[in-house]
């Protein structure tokens, strides 16, 4: 069956087309987003749901909407979505934060070029029939120092941009290399140097608690007198009473806003003031933009709900088409490890150890970590997936380790698993075979090489005379039929597993028998999803 998408915002029909081409089921219904009980009454009619800002992804929407696997943002801000929620649920939420980027750039300058030669103002004066030339006395980008916060995607379009326009740029951006400030054309600097330099200043960070407030009362101090302030990110960067008192006494000469700490921005201090411009949040107001982000948001949930791809997700490690394709093998693997560990633990799990051996070392590892805690969460808890699990495991306080190493045996790769309770260490490790397949190549320390099947028997046992013979003799007596099985040992007399392939589970009577002849320290059936 198809996977059916709900589009509850308006979005381009052109997007809405994508999703027919590409063989996804979609009902387009762009007003069902303000309709809070109606859109909870279906929701779990869908796999995905495309939004904009309308529709109010909630934690009561997410508990109906028994279905959903993701939700795609058309735009970069996810305010209207519970994320926490989602990831609790499994629910994969993507945006859109590139289909917008040159559009906000392209107006943080045009709000800049505003701010330098008093543009509004100078239109409405005009506007009723006045003629202040010598009123407003603007000043030139050419040659000043604009100061960039962040510079990332958009705060990189604006530096190019404003290197065009022969302006000096200064970067602060506690992620910028060196070689990137390079090839940007910028000098990168701390933010106390980029205050004390900067002629004309933009932000381009998102609102988190480190960056809240970042142009306070305090840094807004620290500026150049004269500076203009340009903000098309987020509100709340800027200290709106602090900027509007530095306006006020001729600190700064001058601000652009595009944002607000509250919106709908209705009242604010700095409306009304004559060196000020605003507008209401229209960094991604464009018909090429709102195409833009509609169509990508379109490829994005197709290409998850087709093929497992994953782009731009706020709560799960991106995988590629191409991943997807490379990686499809060993996800499948890290699951199986996972479940492996998981159905063999009946203790609390206080830490998990991951191992990454030769070329898998350098694949999308946060993915792989995702498949493994997955595949090990299930065993109590078969609704999670690779978004929730990790959710789950840090909310039990398990902590999680990764440690990557160059190809070290036999295999050009392999995935080692550690469980760490309070009572024990489990392992096992898993590779991948050139026929695409994972196998079991070590467990307990014991080397073997192991299929993975859908209904498995595990035992462990002292490597004695008969133990095959019981195992084959009970299982035959009750009617289990064994489709393959796999022996290993650490030396003889010592340590031995066995790993059984079953037609179908087998009953708990029969396992009980196995217990009662005292010949096995363990006997425990597994099930794994080889699909």
């Amino acid at each position: 069956m198809a996977p059916k998408v709900l589009v509850s915002d308006k979005l381009s029909e052109t997007a809405v087309q994508i999703f027919r081409d590409r063989g996804i089921d979609v009902d387009y219904l762009p007003d069902l987003g303000k309709d809070k009980e109606k859109l909870l009454d279906v929701i779990n009619q869908y796999d995905g749901l495309a939004i904009r800002s309308a529709t109010k992804v909630t934690e009561k929407l997410l508990e109906a909407a028994t279905n959903l696997k993701v939700v795609g943002r058309a735009g970069i801000g996810v305010d209207n979505v519970d994320i926490p929620a989602a990831s609790k649920k499994g629910v994969i939420v993507m945006n859109t934060p590139f289909g917008n980027s040159v559009t906000t750039a392209e107006h943080a300058i045009s709000l800049m070029m505003a701010v330098a030669r008093q543009i509004p103002e100078a239109n409405a004066s005009t506007h009723a029939g006045k003629w202040e030339k010598s009123r407003f006395m603007g000043v030139e980008l050419t040659a000043k120092t604009l100061g960039v916060i962040g510079a990332g995607n958009i705060g990189g379009i604006v530096c190019d941009r404003a290197l065009g326009l022969k302006m000096k740029v200064v970067a602060y951006d506690p992620f910028l290399s060196e070689e990137r400030a390079t090839k940007l054309g910028v000098t990168k600097v701390d933010l106390d140097t980029l205050l004390a330099r900067a002629d004309f200043i933009t932000l381009h960070v998102p609102l988190t608690d480190k960056t809240r407030n970042i142009l306070s009362a305090e840094n807004i101090a620290k500026t150049k007198k004269g500076v203009r302030i340009v903000n098309c990110a987020r509100g709340g960067l800027i200290d709106e009473d602090a900027l509007a008192a530095a306006l006020k006494s001729g600190h700064v000469a001058g601000a652009a806003l595009d944002v607000f700490a509250v919106e709908p921005a209705t009242e604010s201090p700095l409306f009304g003031m004559p060196n000020v411009v605003v507008t209401p949040h229209l960094g991604a107001s464009t018909t090429e933009a709102q195409e833009n982000v509609a169509l990508q948001v379109a490829e994005q949930m197709s290409d998850y709900l087709l093929s497992g791809a994953v782009q731009n997700a706020l709560n799960m490690p991106s995988v590629t088409a191409e991943e997807a394709r490379i990686m499809g093998p060993w996800l499948k693997l890290a699951a199986h490890l996972g479940a492996f560990a998981g159905q063999m633990t009946d203790e609390p799990i206080k830490a998990i150890n991951i191992l990454y051996d030769g070329k898998v070392s350098e694949m999308n590892l946060d993915a792989l970590g995702c498949g493994v805690i997955a595949g090990i969460m299930k065993a109590t808890n078969p609704d999670v997936n690779m978004v929730s699990a990790p959710v789950v495991a840090k909310e039990r306080g398990i902590k999680i380790s990764t440690t990557t190493q160059a190809k070290s045996g036999v295999f050009d790769a392999y995935i080692k698993l550690t469980v760490v309770t309070d009572t024990r260490e489990r392992s096992i490790a898993g590779t991948v075979f050139s026929d695409g397949k994972p196998r079991f190549i070590q467990i307990k320390g014991i080397t073997l090489d192991a299929e993975v099947g859908n209904h498995m028997l595990y035992t462990t046992n002292e490597d004695v005379p008969g133990i095959i013979g019981t195992l084959g003799n009970t299982m035959g007596e009750n009617g289990v039929n064994i489709a393959n099985f796999t022996l290993g040992r650490s030396e003889a007399g010592k340590n031995a597993i066995a790993l059984l392939y079953l037609d179908a589970p087998a009953p708990d009577p029969v396992l009980e028998k196995l217990r009662a002849t005292g010949m096995f320290q363990q006997v425990r059936p597994l099930v794994f999803d080889v699909a």
